[in-house]
């Protein structure tokens, strides 16, 4: 069986699981990496990671895929035995082909340039010349309508990641990440049902709902769907799990349904974790951000006065950059005092890293130093937040999916050590 390293989002996670069950016939000495390119940094590791296998193992195989792959093919063809896109790393016979020494590569890539209005891109494609190669399988993303649900059969862990959207029709000026995945296209509800299904029946107690731009789910199925749509049917149609809950959102695009939802439904998670970026209008336009701060406020009063309804103690994370292109001291303050306001307790906090082909990476940067600075500052008050909600919970019962090392999340995604002997994936109440 090939060794999958796995880089990045848990949308790549989710997609490791696909090809370790589809790379069966590959040997030990086939290492595939699922790379990241959120960031150049991200990039710097993978090839330290490359380096690394073969100085230790000079005999590998290594196929790259991931989003570093389908951006920048050449870049690694020459690094890497086999390199593969992001639509043909699902490829169960890409795989065997290569077992079986059949698969005939050809070095083919195709370029997007991208109009923005009124939040509708709109894509022309330029096929480029090439030399020949014989190890390169990456095909043009942005043709890509559709893709495959997969039914994992074994996941790592007490929770099951369930990917049910793919891809970005949004433009922010920080990433590069549409350009390794596509257009938004999501997979019907009846087959993230049947997976849901699979996973409970499998014996898992949580899953989590993930996607490149997850609140943008549905947009492309006939019907459109909202996400909140999915989460009512999931729970309507399979009452055996006992816990569902999201990764990233947008406040832009969720509906009030979702607080519906928290209001009346005990199996779904309170947590959010918000995709904010900044806490400042100005730099939020600047990255083309859709939601604004007061947006983000109103999101958080709506959930935390829904907490105070139902009796929980709702968690928030967020995704935040520090020091993005011309962030002035008071415009930090402003991302400072939304972790305060919103309790972010769960924090993704990284400074601004120019990513190259982005046109962030084009404007006047803030300098590194000042931006690791607030970074840090950022990740302090998230911790503070953390300890003010823990205090919060304290002399309230508390529903806990025990993991391995005696430790589990409770349903605000708050993690406890915990004292007693309980089974590893059992669900247990402690505290009051």
């Amino acid at each position: 069986m090939a060794n999958i390293i796995n880089f990045g989002c848990r949308v790549n996670a989710y997609e490791s699981e696909i090809i370790k069950k589809n790379s069966n016939e590959l040997g030990e000495n086939y290492y595939i990496l699922n790379s990241c390119a959120v960031t150049n940094e991200a990039e710097q590791e993978l090839v330290q990671r490359i380096r690394k296998l073969k100085k230790e193992n000079p005999d590998c195989k290594i196929i790259l895929t991931g989003c570093a792959a389908q951006i920048n093919p050449e870049k690694y063809s020459s690094q890497v035995d086999f390199v593969l896109g992001n639509a043909e790393k699902l490829d169960e016979n890409i795989f065997n082909k290569i077992a079986n020494n059949e698969v005939e590569f050809t070095k083919f890539k195709n370029v997007q340039t991208s109009n923005r209005h009124e939040d509708k891109v709109f894509f022309e494609n330029k096929k480029i010349e090439a030399k020949p190669s014989n190890n390169l399988l990456v095909g043009d993303i942005m043709t890509a309508t559709n893709f495959k649900q997969e039914d994992i059969v074994e996941y790592q862990g007490t929770r099951a990641i369930v990917q049910v959207q793919n891809g970005c029709n949004h433009r922010c000026t920080f990433c590069i990440i549409p350009y390794g995945r596509g257009n938004s296209r999501s997979v019907p509800a009846g087959g993230v049902v049947g997976t849901i299904k699979n996973l409970v029946e499998k014996g898992y107690k949580e899953v989590v709902l993930t996607g490149i731009d997850l609140t943008d789910y549905g947009k492309d199925l006939p019907s459109q769907p909202t996400l909140s749509q999915l989460v009512h049917r999931i729970l309507k149609n399979v009452p055996q799990l006992p816990r569902l809950r999201l990764s990233s959102i947008d406040v832009a695009e969720t509906d009030d349904d979702i607080f519906q939802i928290l209001a009346n439904e005990e199996r779904f998670m309170p947590y959010f974790h918000l995709s904010l970026q900044s806490g400042d209008d100005m730099i939020l336009k600047r990255m083309k951000r859709r939601h604004n701060r007061e947006q983000i406020l109103e999101f958080h009063q709506k959930a935390s006065e829904i907490g105070q309804k139902i009796g929980k103690n709702i968690g928030f994370g967020a995704d935040i950059i520090a020091g993005f292109p011309t962030e002035t001291d008071t415009q930090f303050e402003n991302s400072l005092s939304i972790i305060k306001d919103c309790n972010i307790a769960f924090g993704h906090i990284f400074p601004f890293s120019a990513k190259n082909g982005t046109p962030a990476a084009k404007m006047p940067q803030v300098p590194l130093k000042i931006r690791k600075e607030r970074a840090k500052i950022l990740r302090d008050e998230t911790a503070n937040q953390l300890e003010i909600l823990r205090e919060s919970m304290v002399g309230k019962m508390q529903k806990v999916l025990v993991e391995k090392g005696n430790k589990g999340h409770c349903e605000n995604f708050v993690m406890l050590e915990l004292n007693g002997d309980f089974a590893e994936n059992s669900i247990v109440e402690i505290g009051g």
